[in-house]
């Protein structure tokens, strides 16, 4: 393992978790919360369990995307393998382009090393929202340019997609999709881990206006710091597939990836905040 990941983990161990979980007990309420809604059989210790595991990745999550900046391209690729490349880069080269839904599981940061995988010219558009802090802002995309992607507002994808097929460049386009929809927009809806969950549909949008394969990103953690990520086919065709299809698939595979390692998966974030009924109850007034 690269030596400086080495000390970060260890800085982790001695500061960071302890500081994050015993006492600044950042998000504790919410994440034990929604771990609790999400595994209503679970017994409490369980609960703790996954809860303990949750905040050691999350706190390793942070100093592995700070690592990775100073990480070269071999030694990423030591720590992230992506299995299936062949398949989904016969998908791409078919279609020009390509559209991979992932989750806030593992090291999502590092996934932005995927361009590396794939035939040299293709070009990877990682949609992101801008953070409120302009510090924050100018870190993280930093570090998900490192490898070569190009960050694109999700205000500007769009028109960034279109100029690219213009000009006969492959493009894949990175989307976290896990993310709360505001409930007004949200077209989709399923019972996700247990609770009445909307999603964000943009992938399946961009996928069947473009007519690109959409691929799922399914992450594991095979040890510490060290993960590997199959390219799971959502849809090869977008374009015959009825409306919201695309989304519920990318919902159940989302589910199936967080039970194999539910510490994976990032349970800070307000996930349930809205629901249909709030939809339902906003739309009436």
């Amino acid at each position: 393992m690269n030596f400086g990941l080495r000390i970060a983990h260890r800085m982790v161990d001695w500061i960071l978790y302890p500081l994050l979980y015993h006492v600044v007990r950042y998000r504790r309420t919410l994440v034990r919360k929604n771990l609790t809604l999400s595994f209503p059989a679970l017994p409490l210790m369980e609960i703790r369990k996954i809860e303990r595991q949750f905040y050691r990745q999350f706190c390793d999550t942070m100093a592995e995307a700070l690592c990775g900046y100073w990480m070269s391209d071999e030694e990423i690729r030591r720590h992230v393998i992506f299995h299936h490349i062949e398949e989904a880069n016969a998908l791409i080269d078919q279609a020009g382009g390509g559209i991979f839904m992932l989750a806030h599981m593992g090291n999502w940061e590092w996934m932005a090393s995927l361009q590396q995988w794939f035939t040299e010219g293709v070009t990877e558009l990682n949609v992101y929202r801008r953070l409120k802090s302009r510090t924050a802002d100018r870190l993280m995309l930093a570090i998900r340019a490192k490898r070569g992607g190009v960050c694109v507002e999700k205000q500007r994808i769009l028109r960034e997609m279109v100029r690219y097929r213009a000009e006969h460049k492959p493009v894949i386009v990175g989307l976290l999709s896990d993310q709360k929809p505001r409930p007004e927009v949200t077209r989709t809806w399923t019972t996700f881990l247990h609770q009445e969950t909307g999603w964000l549909d943009g992938g399946e949008v961009l996928g069947r206006k473009f007519g690109y394969p959409v691929i799922y990103l399914y992450i594991r953690r095979t040890k510490r710091g060290c993960y590997e990520v199959d390219l799971r086919p959502l849809s090869a065709d977008p374009k015959a597939t009825a409306e919201g299809e695309i989304t519920r698939a990318y919902a159940s595979i989302l589910e199936e990836n967080i039970l194999e390692q539910p510490f994976l998966w990032l349970w800070t974030h307000n996930r349930w905040k809205w629901s249909r009924i709030t939809t339902r109850n906003e739309n009436t007034q």
